[in-house]
């Protein structure tokens, strides 16, 4: 039988909160402050830019296999012009190539 400990059920519950209190935090903020058209614009590009500060160092630190996903996926994006094409692409792709390693 495997036990919780009480260190464990309180770094999940401080992390839940956390969490909860950043993502209310920001729709509290925006409600209460009015942003410019100027950071309302540059708060668009702010998603694209956290998914590629994520995704490119695990591409740049990979091997082969990264790099043929990686490619998949560009080519997929810019032949469909869409979002979720290029994901299911990269990752069928990255599966695929993972097995036959």
């Amino acid at each position: 039988m495997t036990t919780l400990h009480l260190w464990t059920v309180l770094t999940i519950v401080s992390m839940a909160a956390v969490t909860y209190l950043l993502r209310a935090g920001g729709y509290w903020l925006f409600r209460t402050f009015k942003p410019s058209p100027g950071l309302q614009s540059m708060l668009t590009y702010v998603p694209g830019a956290l998914f590629v500060s994520f995704v490119v160092p695990s591409v740049v630190a990979g091997g082969v296999k990264e790099w043929i996903a990686a490619a998949v996926t560009v080519v997929v994006a810019v032949m469909t012009r869409s979002i979720v094409w290029p994901i299911f692409a990269g990752t069928a792709t990255a599966w695929v190539v993972w097995m036959l390693a």
